[in-house]
């Protein structure tokens, strides 16, 4: 089948969200996937159709562009770019920006550059210069560039502003991520008119990517009061300092977009006046790691599923696979998550194994040789990285599957 988001179920389910019943879901699901052979991974596009959905009613009518890295499925973001409110790709490294390209007019690499060959081929095509824009926080950067393919011998590059939305706390300071080097208002305005003097560039947007709130998970059960009083302050604070900061920017040149936000931020970066555009992309496939905020709920469209090998013990089960951990810091949370059968848990001295992952649990007993269990990823885009293709999957029918970037040949980072 071809994906397509605004069509009809294909199996119509007995209740409006299946994955609130998770035993009929989770069998459904293994229903599906019967006849496909070793480990599988699958899209519930039922369960896609309800986030991608659920993402523009929460953007309040502020277009969402899609943020590649936590997808890394062409057809997925075709089939999200064709639902009303979504506008544009949010792109992770330039040789991805450059292959999109080819079918899309309106990408935005989220981070800098310094790739020198896919810079190059940049400078070299200006067709495709019309639709990227690079990220820069430095003119260093746009040295590079410079020393790449000098203007006015190249095509224009287009650039946006990373500016940083991290809050700098009186008593507690650096509040989240560390992205760029420019933070208020006087920065801001410094480096864009470095960037309007330059020859060869041309700065048409801001982005401003608040980790501390769209990333921070507020339903964890421990300490939720102390991050919810952090995410309101910072959120008021951010505020202020995005208008001035666009206000200041709109002085020097002309902006076609001011982008902000993540899946975990969307209400309130949406409600800035500021902010003409917000980004999405895990909050599609739902990694577990979204499981835990109050302002949402994402229905777990991206699985695994890894088979059991063998039994060591009555209630451990082992299967095939499982080591598929998430970037960030080295803890419990990057594991996967075991869905189905309810109430596994990986051991605490082995957790999810390179090759094979024992699971304990008494769900384990009723487990057999070649039993399948589902794992969902911490993450959402992540996942790709490790198979080649998606099966699709509706209620308990296979519907097809897709190509992820790598079963395309692609492994850009």
């Amino acid at each position: 089948m071809s994906l397509d988001l605004l069509a009809e179920p294909v199996s119509q389910p007995a209740i409006a969200e299946p994955w609130r019943d998770p035993a009929r879901y989770w069998r459904s699901r293994t229903d599906a996937v019967a006849s496909a052979a070793g480990p599988v991974a699958s899209i519930d596009v039922d369960a896609l159709r309800h986030n991608a959905l659920d993402l523009v009613v929460r953007s309040s009518g502020v277009p969402i562009r899609v943020a590649s890295k936590s997808i890394r499925v062409r057809e997925v973001l075709d089939a999200t770019l064709a639902v009303a409110g979504y506008q544009g790709i949010l792109a992770f490294t330039l040789p991805e920006a450059l292959w999109l390209a080819d079918t899309h007019d309106d990408i935005v690499l989220g981070y800098p550059t310094v790739d020198r060959a896919a810079l190059a081929t940049l400078a070299a095509d200006e067709h495709k210069a019309s639709r990227i824009t690079l990220m820069v926080d430095d003119l260093a950067q746009l040295d590079l560039i410079d020393a790449i393919a000098a203007a006015p011998a190249r095509a224009t590059i287009r650039v946006a502003i990373d500016a940083d939305a991290s809050w700098r706390a009186p008593v507690l300071g650096h509040i989240g991520v560390r992205r760029s080097p420019v933070h208020d208002a006087s920065e801001v305005a410094r480096l864009a008119r470095g960037i309007v003097a330059r020859a060869g560039f041309r700065l048409v947007g801001l982005m401003m990517y608040e980790a501390q709130i769209a990333g921070q998970p507020d339903d964890t059960g421990s300490g939720d009061a102390v991050i919810r009083w952090m995410q309101r302050r910072s959120g008021q604070e951010l505020l202020d300092r995005r208008g001035a900061i666009v206000a200041g920017l709109r002085e020097i040149t002309q902006l076609e977009f001011v982008n902000g936000g993540g899946t975990g931020s969307l209400e309130s970066t949406a409600s800035d006046l500021a902010v003409t555009e917000t980004t999405a992309g895990s909050g599609l496939l739902a990694g577990h790691l979204f499981d835990l905020y109050r302002a949402f709920s994402p229905a777990p469209a991206a699985a695994f599923a890894l088979e059991v090998v063998r039994k060591p013990t009555p209630d451990i089960a082992t299967v095939l696979g499982g080591g598929w951990i998430a970037s960030g810091p080295p803890v419990a949370s990057r594991q996967p998550l075991p869905a189905w059968p309810a109430g596994l848990h990986t051991l605490a001295r082995e957790g999810a194994g390179e090759v094979q992952t024992p699971l304990q649990g008494d769900a384990a007993r009723g487990l057999k040789i070649g039993d399948r269990t589902w794992f969902r990823h911490a993450k959402s885009g992540e996942l790709a990285e490790r198979v080649d293709h998606y099966l699709l999957t509706s209620g308990d029918q296979l519907v097809g599957e897709t190509a992820t970037y790598r079963g395309e040949g692609k492994s850009f980072l």
